[in-house]
């Protein structure tokens, strides 16, 4: 599939979800409100809901909450998880590509019915985090979106592992192990530090096979699978 492809289809998706959620009961100039605040994932990271920094007086910043900054590299990153089934990220945690990640996929979670995501670090207080950041993007929006758009029951009372929605999409947390995909079939899969999970390749090859839609690897540099399949290394298994 092309790349002109890809973004039609998108497009088309988009049209879908934006036609489906203009058939609720809410007033049709609230309607309008959402979908123009849900339009994308980086008009609503950079308007609509906030992000937490727990180093925001050592860095100077005016509170603990706020919005995306509107740089143009989270545009990119959400432009090629738009156009792209798997990426591979390598960063930096100055440039939030952890929060990036999670921000686009608790998006479409929360914007399209039965959306199932993966997460996975190699240990569960990680993958609570990451879930921890879902529900503070979901948590940080303006009531009358988390009215549009609401959860199987309130925010305090979810799992730790888990943000489930009404319409029946979930984000889930697990630990790390190639082992611990197989029971899933999401929509999407973020590995979230990968340089640091001994199996995320094994990882890498189960999700291929039960995620139907976004795989995403995202981590620091370091040796191993991720760095040698960021630069096409290929090694036996002996080495």
């Amino acid at each position: 599939m092309s790349l002109a492809d890809r973004r039609r289809r998108t497009q088309k998706l988009e049209e879908r979800v934006n036609k489906k959620f203009a058939e609720t009961d809410l007033p049709s100039s609230r309607q309008e409100r959402v979908i123009e605040a849900t339009r994308n994932p980086f008009t609503w990271v950079t308007k609509y809901t906030k992000t937490w920094n727990e180093h925001w007086v050592e860095e100077n910043r005016p509170e603990p909450s706020e919005h995306f900054p509107p740089y143009e590299y989270f545009q990119d990153i959400f432009d090629l998880i738009d156009e792209c089934r798997v990426n591979f990220f390598e960063k930096s945690r100055d440039l939030m590509i952890s929060w990036a990640c999670v921000a686009y996929l608790t998006f479409h979670a929360m914007k399209t019915p039965s959306r199932g995501v993966l997460m996975q670090t190699q240990k569960e207080d990680k993958v609570i985090q990451l879930i921890e950041y879902a529900k503070c993007l979901y948590r940080m929006q303006p009531q009358w979106l988390r009215e549009a758009f609401p959860l199987t029951k309130p925010i305090e009372n979810q799992p730790a592992l888990k943000l489930e929605f009404a319409n029946g999409s979930y984000l889930a947390g697990i630990p790390g192990g190639a082992d611990q995909i197989r029971s899933y079939h999401p929509w999407s899969y973020l590995n979230d530090e990968s340089s640091f999970q001994p199996e995320a390749g094994e990882s890498y090859n189960q999700a291929l096979a039960v995620v139907s839609g976004k795989i995403i690897f995202n981590s620091s540099s370091g040796p191993g699978w991720y760095a040698d399949v960021r630069h096409d290394i290929i090694r036996s298994e002996e080495e």
